[in-house]
């Protein structure tokens, strides 16, 4: 059983391939760090964690997750500050989501400590990927597998926790074209919408797909009842600027995930003394703005991309051309602000980031 000191076991890789990676030319999320960090569970409790060298996971072609898709995940940043130090943004936010993810999944829950000591661990010994060059960052990984061998429907009773890091550019390097779905949904009351599990990522493909034909990079979901109202973006949550009022759907439905750059966004704009409203957003207000000009900004906010701004917006036969990047005040000082202090370039009056030496 794991001390209060929480042990982690350390082996580490002799041949490191940091020198074989083309800064110039990053993709995003396809390469990896040198380490990665397991974590089984069996016999009712988490054994001892173990940081060793990347590699490919070995599973039974019976195991849980392969066949009824008990999984979770998260998806953090670490950058590089000026002074060489490691900055993670409101590591405790992502740990409590995963907590609560666990519990919706029938999955033992990582305590919220021990998940921030592991991946400040793994950054720890590969600190050297870190990059300090403007705009990367490293995206970290942590995600949880049900590994029964078994058939049957039930929750597992093995599980791994694992962690892995990859260094990454710009997720979205230009606005993006969205458009309202009023047929496909991302999440109904009384499902999985909230916890960060991977089923709610696969069945959104074909929906993307269909509309990425038409000409849009992602999809505004809309509530699985009636579409009335509009709940993400794509894979991100949502806000908008009408009258110089910050709205937002609000995140007491369980349909909605719990976003940490969304909810870092709204704390800002509140700081600034910008009005905010975290509500009910319906479509027809959401379209009657773009349609007056009322609508002044309109981003995407999450962990991959921070802020996308919102270029166009499909609604059954119109699309709406909404104000421009340069325009776009309130995202763009919310981006801003929020890389600075990612980066370490402005003080953490907050206390969001968890530093590393």
């Amino acid at each position: 059983m794991l001390s209060d000191q929480f042990e982690i076991k350390i082996n580490k890789t002799t041949t490191s391939r940091i020198n074989d990676v083309d800064w110039d030319n990053l993709p995003f999320g396809k390469v990896f760090s040198d380490h990665m960090l397991v974590m089984e569970y069996s016999d009712g409790q988490w054994q001892t964690p173990e940081i060793s060298e990347f590699k490919n996971l070995s599973m039974h072609p019976a195991s849980s997750v392969l066949h009824y898709g008990q999984t979770i995940f998260e998806g953090m940043k670490a950058n590089r500050s000026d002074d060489g130090d490691i900055l993670i943004f409101r590591p405790e936010m992502n740990a409590h989501r995963f907590a609560e993810s666990c519990d919706r999944m029938c999955m033992p829950v990582v305590p919220e400590d021990l998940f921030i000591e592991c991946i400040r661990q793994v950054l720890q010994v590969d600190n050297q990927w870190v990059p300090d060059r403007e705009g990367y960052s490293l995206y970290i990984r942590p995600f949880i597998i049900a590994t029964d061998e078994y058939i049957g429907i039930k929750p597992s009773n093995n599980y791994k926790f694992i962690i892995f890091t990859c260094p990454v550019g710009v997720y979205y390097s230009e606005s993006v074209n969205v458009k309202i779905e009023e047929f496909y949904t991302r999440a109904a009351e009384g499902g999985v919408g909230r916890a960060k599990t991977a089923g709610n990522y696969a069945a959104s493909l074909y929906p993307g797909k269909k509309a990425l034909e038409e000409g849009f990079h992602q999809l505004l979901w809309t509530d699985g009842k009636e579409h009335k109202y509009i709940e993400e973006a794509g894979t991100m949550n949502v806000c908008f600027v009408i009258n110089d009022v910050l709205i937002t759907p609000s995140e007491e439905s369980d349909t909605i995930l719990r976003g940490v750059t969304k909810r870092s966004a709204v704390d800002l704009a509140k700081s600034w003394g910008i009005q905010v409203e975290e509500r009910k957003v319906s479509v027809e207000e959401i379209v009657n703005a773009a349609r007056s000009g009322a609508l002044q900004d309109a981003f995407g906010a999450g962990t991959a991309a921070t802020i996308a701004h919102i270029a166009k917006l499909g609604y059954r036969d119109e699309i709406f051309e909404l104000p421009s990047i340069e325009s776009g005040t309130l995202s763009n000082r919310i981006k801003e602000e929020l890389n600075a202090i990612k980066s370490g370039k402005k003080p953490d009056e907050m206390n969001w980031c968890l530093r590393i030496k």
